[in-house]
Parts: C-alpha cells; structure tokens; sequence
C-alpha cells in the first residue's frame, strides 16, 4: 500500500480509479493537477469469489482506509471480469445486448447488460457489471463512470500504436491473461485465456500466432500486468518467443511503482 496523506480535506480535488476483479481489488487516488499518486492499494484475493463476497471486501478496505471515505472530482470503476464479448458497431443492438454474451458465458436473466463503445475502431464491449457494486459506489459518491477493463487496455494501445507490422500484447492477471493482435493499426484477436500452469498460458498463446500466421522469431510481443522476468510464464514464453519487451505508455504520467514496473498496473494507470 502506498499512502502519502490522509488529509480528507485533499481529496474534494482528487480522483479515485477502482479496479475490480473476481480475485482481487486495486484503489488509486490522484491529484489531476500534476497526476501525482496520493494513495494506491492492492488486495488479493486468495481464492475467486462472489460479487456479494467482494462487495464485503470493498467495504473492508473502505472502513480502515479514511481517505477512501471522502468526496472525489471523478470517480471511474473497472471491472476485470471474462463475460465480455467485442461486437462491431455496425451490427450492435443494445436491445439484444445478452445475445452477444450467452453463447459463450453463463449468464442470468436478470444479469444487467452494459456496453462501452471505441468509436476510434468500430467496436462496441458487451459485458456484465456488477449491479450491487455499482449501487454501492452511487450510494457513496454520487455519479461515477464505469469501464470494462478491455476497453481501456484496448484504448490505451491503440493509441499508443504507430506501427504497420503485428503486434502481440499479453495482459496478465491471475490465472488469466488477455491476448490482443494488431496490424496495420486494426485489431486482429482480442480474446481472454484462463491457465493453470505455464506450460497452459504458452500453448494458448503459440496457438493464437499460429492461427494469425505469426512467427513467434521476429512477432513484437508486449507484456503488461501481474509479470515479471523472474516469472515462469516469463522464463516459458522466452523460451520459444525472441522479441518480448514491457509495456510503457507515454500518456499516463500517474507513477505506482519504479518506472522498471510500470506495467503491473497497466489498466488503472491508464484509465485516468
């Protein structure tokens, strides 16, 4: 955790960003007149849970971290969750909104449908929020934006992208990781794998560069999230892919950790 004030008074000025997963939460609060980091924590999550069990965690952090209990300019929540499907905008109907999700996820009737839309590629995110969540932070703080945590990390890379050839990015959380392709500045796959083991994450990845016609010797690939060299999936994926780099992006200015891990928090840095 990092905390560098607990002036309550400070953060009527401050923005909060709240990363939601089924098996873990990130806060970060920032003052948008120089991005500095005033607060960031991180909880993990032993095991996945429930949306009920995680709204009791929220409430956890809430409760013993007094800075979180304020009003905030902005407030933006993102979830990182695997019901989501791309859609292109031509073909969307948010009126048949679950029919993009139910062949490939469980869903229920009464799961509320949300979409957030990248007009820059065309494409509209189909994905499930979780309501009892979003009650929870509009009872706290009033309105508030909501993302889902493809359409920031797709976002983000697009605009940071000024290359014709394909490129690889691999976000990583735990025991998942997103995979995105991209060529000619268009998306060519945006998919997301859950692994067990190392050997699970490089076969699922050497998988989709075979289906693209990549060759793992000379393919760009992009790390970003919960990866670090000293990593097996990092050790496997050296092992048969030459040219692996981490991600840095040149328009958040918000610093969590060293600039030698910027890409652990890929997402919520750049979703400011």
């Amino acid at each position: 955790m990092l905390q560098k004030t607990n002036n309550i008074q400070n953060t009527l000025q401050h923005r909060l960003s709240v990363q939601i997963s089924l098996n873990g939460l990130s806060f970060l609060v920032t003052n948008p007149e120089n991005e500095e980091t005033v607060f960031f924590l991180k909880k993990i999550l032993d095991h996945s849970t429930t949306p009920e069990e995680l709204l009791m965690d929220i409430e956890s952090v809430m409760f013993t971290n007094d800075i979180l209990n304020a009003h905030f300019s902005e407030v933006s929540i993102i979830y990182s969750t695997p019901v989501y499907s791309l859609v292109p905008a031509s073909l969307f109907d948010e009126t048949k909104a679950s029919e993009y999700l139910k062949f490939n996820s469980k869903i229920l009737a009464n799961d509320y449908m949300a979409h957030d839309v990248l007009e820059n590629l065309d494409i509209v995110i189909v994905y499930v929020p979780f309501m009892n969540i979003n009650n929870f932070f509009f009872e706290k703080y009033g309105a508030f934006n909501y993302y889902h945590s493809t359409t920031v990390l797709l976002k983000t890379i697009i605009e940071e992208e000024k290359f014709s050839l394909p490129k690889m990015y691999l976000h990583f959380q735990k025991n998942s990781f997103d995979c995105i392709v991209l060529k000619n500045g268009e998306l060519q796959l945006c998919n997301s794998y859950t692994y067990k083991t190392p050997e699970d994450f490089i076969y699922y990845t050497l998988f989709c560069m075979e289906q693209l016609n990549l060759n793992p010797e000379n393919l760009p690939v992009i790390f970003c999230g919960e990866i670090e060299r000293e990593d097996d999936n990092y050790k496997i994926a050296y092992t048969y892919i030459r040219n692996i780099e981490f991600a840095k992006t040149s328009n958040s200015k918000i610093k969590i950790n060293s600039e030698d891990n910027r890409h652990r928090h890929f997402i919520l840095q750049n979703t400011i």
